[in-house]
């Protein structure tokens, strides 16, 4: 019962990830593409710049409960997938090193520019292929031990859910730019965020049809019971809510549309693995919260530090986003 309360845990903490620093990705892919002046790109920097590190902070809890929670998966995933993981740590570090020097080091604003761009694209993508292949599974040995390689992650199914990822990605970071910019680069990204409208149903078609005929245990799994039809309401909830937002010009209901369909996908993504964390296609065992999980004590003063910790770092991010709340007006620009 404890593991499977961890997996949820788990999953809220992924959704926390994705919601918060998901628009943080999507402003800094789209920063080269909307950042048409120096005005511009002072302001994308700023819609994220006060929030960014405190949203980094949810991916960091996440490794941890999945260290202390799971040793099994944590050890097979970091080694498995150490490559891909190595190049979103230092794809983060350039970007944080990004925001922080790009103001106070004009000299370089060209490097910085770029490494902002590619610290928050790289992740994007890579992030979303790593979910594909939990979803699709991965080759595992007899001991446990990740049997392939770094281009066996990059298998068609993969890089399917990696661009539905970087996708909704863009949608949330526009739709977090809509509510913090103004004058022109606000016009801009209403247009991206109606592409985007778009584009993300389209990939949520073109992934479930990629999972029925790719990845058909997981598919089965989702459709088998009522959470996954749950979590898919909720997904198509977010996009139509999104829309809906859109068309009264109300940006930061939109906003939570887009957050709403993160919800559904990581609910759905969870559907369809559960009880395993770390689907097998090899000839090794899955990794399940049956087998994968630690002691019940271990479990239990984890679960114990959570029902404390997670209300004060809730408590905080509403502190700190109220105190952030409202338009960046162009006299602000230049914090970061």
């Amino acid at each position: 019962m404890l593991a499977t309360i961890w997996f949820l845990l788990v999953g809220v903490l992924i959704v926390g990830y994705a919601v918060f620093d998901g628009f943080d990705l999507g402003v800094g892919t789209l920063y080269p593409f909307l950042g048409r002046s120096e005005s511009d790109k002072a302001m994308m920097r700023e819609a994220v710049g006060p929030v960014w590190d405190g949203n980094e902070v949810w991916l960091l809890t996440a490794g941890g409960a999945l260290f202390a929670a799971f040793p099994p998966v944590y050890a097979t995933v970091f080694s498995g997938f150490y490559l891909a993981l190595m190049l979103v740590l230092f794809a983060l570090i350039f970007r944080a090193a990004s925001l922080e020097f790009r103001h106070s080091d004009p000299a370089w604003a060209t490097l910085w520019d770029w490494a902002f761009f590619v610290g928050s694209a790289l992740p994007a993508l890579l992030f979303g292929v790593a979910a594909g292949n939990i979803i699709r599974g991965v080759p595992l040995d007899t001991a446990g031990e990740y049997a392939g390689t770094f281009f066996t992650l990059l298998n068609p199914y993969a890089l399917i859910i990696g661009v539905l990822g970087l996708t909704w990605i863009l949608l949330h970071g526009s739709s977090w730019l809509a509510v913090k910019s103004t004058g022109d680069l606000y016009a801009r990204t209403v247009a991206v965020r109606r592409i985007m409208l778009l584009v993300v149903p389209v990939m949520l078609v073109i992934a479930t049809a990629a999972t029925a005929f790719l990845a058909p245990r997981a598919f089965a799994l989702a459709m088998s019971g009522p959470v996954g039809w749950i979590f898919i309401v909720v997904a198509l909830a977010g996009v139509g809510a999104a829309w809906m937002s859109v068309a009264r010009d109300a940006d930061l209901p939109a906003f939570y549309g887009s957050a709403l369909t993160a919800v559904g996908m990581v609910g759905i993504w969870a559907a369809s693995i559960f009880p395993a964390l770390v689907p097998s296609l090899g000839p090794g065992e899955s990794l399940t919260v049956a087998n994968a999980s630690s002691s019940q004590l271990t479990l239990t003063v984890m679960l114990i530090i959570a029902a404390i910790g997670v209300p004060l770092v809730l408590f905080y991010f509403f502190l700190i986003y109220k105190t952030y709340a409202g338009k960046i007006e162009t006299t602000d620009s230049g914090a970061y």
